[in-house]
């Protein structure tokens, strides 16, 4: 990576830039064409070389008289309002280069506001930056050129095209070449921004557990993704540095088998894992024991008496793991890890007494497009799970107020074959900015007309001890969108999500994830209040898989700033579209695996063999 100069450094920060390859991105908006005229258009504008014959200076106007040569003819020029200064640019009798709008009025031509310039020849960039545009045409100047764009990592054809965009022989729209070049240029800056964040730690840590004879005793084979990702788990887990990666997986695509299996690799080394619910955490807990019938496992909330942990192989717990004091452990793994704070994630494996770095794994249900996961891989490595033990039959409709009748009657029918709805409401209480029912509003129809109706939202205190008691007797969960992530319910078969054009498609994608957990057929029903096509929900309906959900969810939304934090909540790029430049962001990630000189020099001594 090239360093850049010291003495424009006040001007790079001015800027918002930190390499050459950032500055390059900085495009002109248009240019200056100050090669000689060889002909006067109206309103365009043109460049003299011409002698001052007379200058008249009046109170409110500047009138030169100008011979100009390349013409051979005189011409007049005007500036209007004028300062001081500008009569000195317009000496009598003196020769020179002058750069104005040409105008034909009454038979003959003006310049309006004629400016004398150095040389002529070239296309001047203008700029729209907080810098004076003459300071920012010498930056450029000075600092773009092609050779210094390949020191700094870029290959020669694209440091060529972005060169040709500050420098170009003629002023013309951005080809496709150029815009490639921009989206290239701006990929790579923000991937190798997200590599020098990376810090590798050496581990002591080491996996020796057989996961092959453990995979054997299954009753059921794992896909090939959960193959996969559990191969390149123990890739990490068996390397000099503490594995750093996240695993990504759809709604009911094992990511729990997932987890066991690096618990069974990771032995005889402790292994602690956080989730955000009570329930989830319960959940994880009985699968742990029925499936990790020889080791010792401790589940731990905060209704669990507090003691030593020193004698278990496995810690499962919520949050209340932050204010235990934890046992040394050679793998920490956090699942659903966006309901947590990057500060709640980090302090987990500080709390583990170690002399090394312990492994770290996160876990999220919330599926990402694949070049989101290319480009997230540039600062932690990444798994994709996107196979399901079995297929979901989920029909998925858009229903109005006319279709309420047929609604009541399908709720009724699954309720006679033991299974459950759950009726997702936007609001708990009233709103008049919101044109649909609250909890508050809807329950006392629901409880009147059904039996079994349990209510909850994320301000319940009580809320998991509700899902607890529905998932055993209940027939319709009222709730928000608290219910988006978490808890198994196997005899769900029907979600209401009511004002569903309001909700991201992702949102939707897990809240329709929670029926059918089982292989039941499932039902989906969007319910809006707006008439007309909707291509948003109408694209959703005829989707089922959580990775293509999340592409399309960029199509119809931001993107989102992963330096900064904000997923999805304003567009990181100007040039690039990560929805649609998937081959981009593959061509980058290979440029920069490939190429080490991208690389600042103390990311390239931290990198893994």
């Amino acid at each position: 990576m090239l360093s850049l100069p010291s003495e424009d450094g006040d001007k790079f920060h001015r800027l918002g830039v930190g390499s050459v390859t950032a500055l390059s991105l900085i495009a002109p908006i248009s240019f200056e064409d100050r090669r000689l005229s060889r002909e006067l258009l109206h309103n365009a504008y043109c460049v003299i070389d011409a002698t001052v014959e007379h200058v008249v200076r009046t109170p409110k106007t500047l009138k030169i008289t100008f011979f100009a040569h390349n013409l051979d003819s005189v011409i007049d020029g005007i500036i209007f309002n004028p300062k001081p200064y500008m009569i000195h640019q317009f000496p009598k009798n003196e020769r020179g280069y002058f750069y104005g709008k040409a105008q034909w009025e009454l038979g003959k031509w003006t310049i309006v506001h004629p400016v004398k310039i150095n040389a002529v020849g070239s296309l001047v960039p203008i700029y729209k930056t907080p810098l004076r545009i003459d300071v920012m045409r010498r930056l450029i100047e000075k600092t773009i050129t092609v050779n210094n764009l390949i020191q700094d990592g870029l290959p020669e054809k694209i440091a060529h095209e972005l060169y040709t965009i500050h420098f170009p022989d003629i002023p013309k729209p951005l080809s496709e070449q150029q815009l490639h070049a921009l989206k290239f240029g701006e990929l790579f800056e923000y991937m190798r921004r997200l590599r020098n964040k990376r810090r590798y730690h050496k581990t002591a840590y080491r996996a020796s557990g057989d996961e092959r004879a453990w995979m054997k005793t299954l009753p059921f084979e794992l896909t090939e993704d959960q193959k996969k990702a559990i191969s390149e788990i123990k890739n990490d887990l068996s390397g000099n540095n503490a594995a750093r990666r996240m695993i990504v997986g759809d709604v009911g695509s094992g990511k729990t088998m997932v987890i066991l299996a690096s618990v069974v690799l990771m032995q005889p080394h402790r292994c602690i894992l956080m989730a955000p619910t009570t329930i989830l955490v319960a959940q994880l807990y009985e699968e742990a024991q029925k499936f990790l019938p020889d080791l010792r496992i401790a589940l731990v909330t905060n209704a669990t008496k507090k003691g030593s942990l020193e004698d278990y192989d496995f810690i499962i717990g919520t949050h209340a793991l932050l204010h235990r004091p934890l046992p040394e452990a050679g793998l920490v793994m956090v699942d659903e890890q966006h309901r947590f704070g990057t500060a709640q994630r980090h302090a987990l494996t500080k709390l583990t007494e170690n002399d090394t770095s312990p492994h770290y794994l996160q876990f999220s249900a919330t599926p990402i497009p694949r070049t989101q996961a290319m480009i997230d891989s540039a600062h932690i490595d990444v798994s994709l799970i996107v196979q399901t033990p079995f297929t979901k039959n989920i029909a998925t409709r858009i229903i109005g107020k006319s279709d309420f009748t047929k609604l009541l009657e399908h709720i009724r029918s699954e309720i006679a074959q033991n299974h459950q709805v759950l009726i997702v409401y936007p609001l708990v209480e009233q709103s008049e900015t919101i044109n649909y029912q609250s909890i508050d509003e809807a329950r006392g129809y629901w409880e009147k007309n059904f039996d079994n109706v349990y209510v909850t939202h994320g301000k319940d205190k009580e809320k998991e001890a509700v899902l607890m008691a529905f998932r055993e007797k209940g027939n319709i969960l009222l709730a928000t969108t608290v219910v988006e992530v978490g808890i198994s319910l196997p005899a769900l078969s029907t979600v209401v999500i009511v004002g569903a054009e309001r909700l991201g498609l992702s949102t939707l994608h897990q809240l329709r994830g929670r029926v059918s957990r089982t292989g039941l057929q499932g039902y989906c029903y969007l319910y809006t209040n707006k008439s007309g096509k909707n291509e948003r929900l109408e694209s959703f309906s005829s989707c089922n898989s959580g990775f293509e959900i999340a592409a399309l969810d960029l199509k119809f939304r931001s993107s989102g700033d992963l330096l900064e934090g904000s997923i999805q909540s304003g567009k990181a790029f100007r040039w690039a579209d990560i929805a649609d430049d998937e081959e981009i962001v593959k061509e980058v990630k290979k440029w920069l695996d490939n190429n080490h000189s991208a690389l600042t020099p103390n990311q390239e001594q931290g990198r893994l063999p």
